[in-house]
């Protein structure tokens, strides 16, 4: 088990756990939570070996291997599943061994390592990286890309799947939905829940806290609260622990007050001096309750629009995708993603967007969002349509040099000059107020974005989406860099937004919160689907069942098609000299391999191993037995046919 007992961590001069104490079992499943900058992340510094603790005990059982996802950008032209099975490292090291003792002639080492590769699971290896792969949202026709050849977000899911891929007792992960989508958050947290070891996970998606963790773990002023549950237990255990804090204060205050009234009535008075002394001591020696300090809100609103087109937009066989490269050939054909779409986005419509990874659920809303052109088709927007849009990579579009006041300056320049100032104050004291409203107060507003975090640019994004009154939403993966508050904030901002909202979002209780429709991007088109979430996330999990299924018939597949080139071959018509030469010299060639194997395996045999090694030994002793049995039936046919060429 974890133990941490009056453990002290300092990340500089800033004190981050103080005295804290708390034991973690093997197996639980432990949500870490706490507001930013608590000291989350460096609880897991501590636990990965890589801080250590300023005062206290601290413990994790030695034997205990570790798995964490690698937070740096993989440069590097291995495929994606070679990069993936490299994340074994029990494989990799057995791997090593085995090429170190084959470069010696000690047949007992060799026996040893091969027999570590084949515990390892080298045979099944590969596959069980593309199944890793292929659930994080990867295409089967990616799986032999160069890692170097995907974007940062896929790189960092390939990361992902390296961690997992590694065997691990304990599997600390940090954010890890930060970069899927729904159909891959749903297959993680499948695979979470039948990992055997301890999970210790830091997010900020309440849904996915719940669905994968039975404890959770609470950084709160210094101090760590084991609380058992997931999260939405935690807030209501925790709420109640508020309650009865905040009361035991108001009666301790009110008892204080008492004895201080009492005390500075008679403590000039020689025949109560004795009894106001008992006093003084008796409110020193008093155990103070903390005031309680909860978590400081954030709240925002989209202001009203100043006017609601009815349709917003009208679809009429409109195909969404990408226009052909600059640099292809002449009459090269766009790639169309979704195809001859009709459909009508009216006022008030709170519509979120589903489908698996890779249909075009982005395409479409860049496309209502005017940054990419309709492939073909009428796309007609509504008179005085004023589009907001989040877009994924909206937060690397945001100047890392300038500052939040630059970024408004700079939006209310552009909106004057596209006339589309609807009233908002522009003055520079009305854009840092309005800034303020978004917790970038004081010296925040000349800070420069490149050094804020991704919460923090997120929130800027939102703010000046704000600013722009717009009447229809398109949020793709808004939250991805925003914390629970920020994210409960939002939700309630959006039920109270009288436009339209078009959402693309992995956070399930952000989507159930909002849309009260979905469509489904698939196979090429749009349609309404008929049901709610889980009824989604259900034919999620049947999608992912049906392509690991696929994935294991593939492999099938090999290991027979394996076994078939190594059957003897029939005889048919004579081939040419030169070819069957070739055949017998290969053939002899793998025999003599075999026989050499053959004779390390007898002679290991007869030095009387360990009784777990004989059955290893005596099954690939059979295993080498009979396939140079079958080698000498090819080569007695091969033989055969050379005979009768050459008397041809």
């Amino acid at each position: 088990m974890i133990t941490l007992k009056n453990v002290t961590l300092r990340r500089g001069a800033k004190v981050l756990l103080d005295a804290a104490s708390v034991t973690l079992n093997p197996g639980e499943k432990v949500g870490l939570v706490g507001r930013n900058g608590a000291g989350k992340s460096s609880l897991f510094a501590l636990l990965n070996g890589t801080l250590h603790e300023d005062a206290g005990e601290y413990y994790v059982p030695p034997q205990w291997r570790v798995g964490q996802v690698a937070q740096d950008m993989p440069e590097t032209d291995q495929s994606a599943t070679n990069f993936v099975v490299e994340g074994d490292t029990t494989l990799l090291a057995a791997q090593q061994e085995v090429i170190a003792a084959e470069a010696t002639d000690d047949y007992d080492r060799m026996a040893h390592a091969y027999m570590a590769l084949q515990d390892a699971g080298a045979h099944d290896a590969p596959a069980r990286a593309q199944a890793l792969i292929l659930g994080l949202g990867f295409k089967t026709t990616e799986l032999s890309n160069p890692v170097n050849s995907f974007s940062g977000g896929w790189r960092m899911r390939l990361q992902l799947a390296r961690a997992l891929m590694c065997p691990s007792d304990l599997l600390l992960l940090d954010e890890p939905t930060n970069h899927l989508d729904l159909d891959a958050l749903v297959w993680l947290e499948a695979w979470l829940k039948r990992y055997e070891g301890t999970i210790i996970v830091i997010s900020h998606d309440r849904e996915f806290l719940d669905a994968v963790s039975d404890v959770t773990l609470h950084i709160d002023a210094t101090k760590l609260m084991r609380y058992g549950g997931n999260y939405s237990k935690f807030e209501d255990m925790r709420a109640e622990q508020m309650e009865l804090q905040q009361n035991a204060y108001a009666k301790q205050q009110d008892k204080i007050a008492h004895l201080q009234k009492f005390i500075a009535r008679f403590k000039a008075k020689a025949s109560k001096a004795k009894q106001a002394q008992s006093r003084v001591k008796a409110l020193d020696r008093m155990e103070k309750i903390a005031p309680l300090l909860s978590e400081a809100d954030f709240t925002f609103e989209f202001k009203e629009p100043a006017n609601l087109p009815n349709p917003m937009l009208a679809m009429q066989g409109v195909s969404f995708g990408y226009p052909a490269p600059d640099d292809a050939p002449v009459g090269t054909e766009p790639i169309v993603i979704v195809n001859k779409v009709s459909r009508s986005v009216l006022a008030g419509q709170r519509i979120g967007i589903l489908g698996a990874n890779g249909q075009g659920k982005s395409t479409l809303v860049k496309t209502i969002a005017r940054a990419l052109e309709p492939i073909g088709g009428e796309l007609t927007e509504g008179k005085g349509l004023n589009v907001g849009y989040f877009a994924q990579q909206e937060l690397d579009v945001l100047r890392p040099l300038d500052t939040p006041l630059e970024h408004m300056i700079r939006l209310v320049r552009e909106m004057t000059a596209q006339g589309k100032l609807l009233g908002q104050a522009t003055r520079e004291q009305d854009l840092r107020s309005f800034l303020g409203t978004f917790n970038f107060s004081g010296d925040m507003v000349k800070q420069a974005v490149g050094s804020m975090s991704g919460g923090e640019k997120a929130r800027l994004v939102l703010c000046m989406i704000v600013w722009q009154r717009p009447n229809l939403l398109l949020l793709d993966e808004p939250t991805n860099h925003l914390d629970l508050a920020t994210r409960e904030a939002l939700s309630m901002a959006l039920n109270e937004f009288e436009g339209t909202v078009m959402l693309v979002s992995h956070d399930r209780a952000l989507l159930r919160a909002v849309c009260d429709e979905f469509w489904m991007v698939s196979r090429g088109g749009v349609a309404p689907f008929d049901g709610d979430l889980d009824d989604y996330q259900r034919y999620l999990l049947d999608e992912a069942r049906r392509q690991r299924e696929a994935i294991k018939e593939a492999s099938s597949a090999a290991v027979k098609a394996e076994k078939k080139a190594q059957a003897p071959v029939p005889r048919a018509k004579p081939a040419p000299k030169g070819s069957l030469k070739r055949q017998i010299e290969e053939i002899e060639a793998r025999m003599s391999t075999l026989n050499q194997e053959g004779a390390a395996l007898e002679s290991h045999l007869s030095a009387s191993p360990l009784p777990a090694e004989i059955a290893e030994l005596g099954k690939r002793l059979k295993s080498v037995t009979d396939e140079l049995q079958q080698l000498e039936e090819r080569w007695l046919t091969v033989s055969a046919d050379l005979e009768a060429a050459m008397a041809t």
